[in-house]
């Protein structure tokens, strides 16, 4: 990635979850303009900082039918056989999934792996280990949903909260069509994103390879 695309991202407008984080932080620098100075420095940094972590940068998804595109910004963590969350109801048989962990760094939204519709949402409370974790699939915090696809298979996305994250927002609903690449939540401060593609699709990733969600291709139907 070139340096000038690399800053595009860097400045790019926040996500409006943000917006309230950004807010709190300009009132703390206020109050320190007529209190004590080190809280003008101390809110400008805090909201420096949320203006970056919730940065939502414009992605391209490749125009061509049948892919299916990364979730998520991050690396990818694990790749291996799994049966999807139980509570999405898509069966006990193993699948590939794709597991992409988000350091602080990266960028937040999740995004639609591939168009369709979402037939089931689901959230379930958990604990907070490490992201980065494989035992985060099973225990962390989580939310998860199942997309039904045009030529009749699924695949199921999960938002994991991770060891600092405490919010995951999901901004889709059941029955509600969507885009390849569209923006449909995000979790707040560190977490991870599983993919688990249909039955008999193969993943083109690698353990280590660095995601941009809604352009990196990860599967072809």
């Amino acid at each position: 990635m070139s340096f000038v695309s690399s800053l595009r991202i860097a400045i790019s407008p926040p996500h409006t979850a943000g917006l309230p984080f950004i807010s709190a932080g300009v009132l703390l620098a206020a109050i320190g303009l007529v209190t004590q100075v080190w809280l003008v420095w101390l809110g400008l940094g805090f909201a420096l900082f949320c203006a970056f972590f919730f940065r939502d940068p414009r992605r391209v998804p490749p125009d061509r039918p049948g892919l299916i595109v990364a979730p998520a910004d991050g690396h990818v963590v694990f790749v291996s056989l799994a049966a999807p969350p139980a509570e999405l109801a898509l069966g006990e048989t193993p699948r590939w999934r794709v597991a992409i962990f988000l350091s602080v760094l990266d960028v937040h939204v999740n995004r639609i792996p591939a168009a369709g519709i979402v037939r089931r949402i689901a959230y379930r409370h958990g604990l907070f280990f490490n992201a980065s974790l494989d035992k985060a699939s099973e225990d962390n915090e989580r939310n998860a949903l199942a997309i039904s696809l045009p030529n009749g298979g699924d695949l199921a996305v999960v938002q994991i909260a991770g060891l600092i994250a405490r919010r995951i927002v999901c901004t889709v609903h059941e029955g509600e069509v969507v885009a390849t690449g569209a923006r449909f939540g995000l979790i707040r401060f560190g977490s991870r994103t599983d993919l688990y593609l249909p039955l008999d699709v193969t993943p083109l990733v690698s353990v280590g390879q660095t995601m941009i969600g809604g352009e990196t291709v990860v599967a072809e139907l």
